[in-house]
């Protein structure tokens, strides 16, 4: 049976501590593209607002509940990461919310970076996650996540068939950005879309370079360093017949690896 998946990574330059203003942006933009699945940046609704994170946190399930509105008005699948306050801590945590408007499934992001302070202001998740959804099946990683290649693989051994990489990644390293990226879709034959802000934040700028790739490593999409909405329809036969051809998961040798 065919299966295509038309999706949309959306990339903007958030403002920091403006959640109204994100919010709006984001769903002003949702309806024209008639997507499947629209993949946001990390933190989008409010940024790296460390000051006021509590506040923010507590704002999200509104954020949440406005997009699952569009959600179900415009049948698409939503997928974005926010501050989330659990038992007194906070999280950067992912959540996709499905064409029902419910939450269809939560990351919570597992390595914090703490070269930005991350560890001091959030709680790590502690669990890889991936999710079966009408779509198919769908693996999670924030940010800093790209840097651990065996978290992804857990993803692709677990079943992903797209991962979602949600990122604020500097343009200073977005050389490294674009290589991980493709390196982890040859690794695990399968799609990547990955949504990266622009935009200067607590001196920081961001680079952008959004993009949607195949399991073969090649760049279906690209967002360069300015706004915009990268968009491609998926075709899932080319991750099965490249997993046919080059069938790297049924020839691995599991007894000499760790993962």
């Amino acid at each position: 049976m065919e299966r295509k998946l038309k999706t949309a990574v959306f990339q903007f330059d958030t403002k920091t501590g403006m959640i109204d203003e994100n919010l709006a942006y984001v769903i002003e933009r949702i309806p024209p593209l008639n997507a499947d699945l629209v993949v946001l940046p990390e933190m989008w609704s409010c940024g790296f607002d460390y000051s006021n994170l509590k506040s923010h946190a507590e704002k999200t399930p509104y954020v949440l509940d406005e997009l699952s509105k569009v959600a179900i008005k415009e049948n698409v699948m939503i997928a974005g990461s926010y501050p989330e306050m659990r038992d007194g801590d906070i999280y950067n945590t992912a959540y996709l919310i499905d064409k029902d408007g419910e939450i269809k499934g939560t990351y919570s992001k597992v390595h914090l970076f703490s070269h930005a302070s991350e560890d001091k202001y959030f709680k790590a998740g502690d669990k890889a996650v991936v999710v079966d959804t009408s779509i198919g099946k769908i693996g999670f990683l924030i940010c800093y996540d790209l840097r651990f290649p065996e978290f992804f693989r857990t993803l692709a051994l677990d079943g992903a068939e797209i991962v979602i990489v949600m990122g604020q990644w500097p343009k200073v390293r977005i050389d490294h950005w674009n290589k991980l990226l493709a390196a982890r879709a040859i690794e695990n034959q399968l799609f990547v879309l990955a949504a990266n802000r622009i935009g200067t934040e607590n001196l920081i700028e961001y680079g952008g370079c959004s993009k949607i790739l195949s399991p073969v490593g090649k760049t279906l999409s690209y967002g360069y360093s300015f706004e915009t909405i990268v968009e491609f329809e998926l075709d899932f036969e080319e991750m099965t017949l490249f997993r046919e051809k080059i069938p790297c998961f049924e020839e691995r040798v599991k007894g000499v690896y760790k993962i």
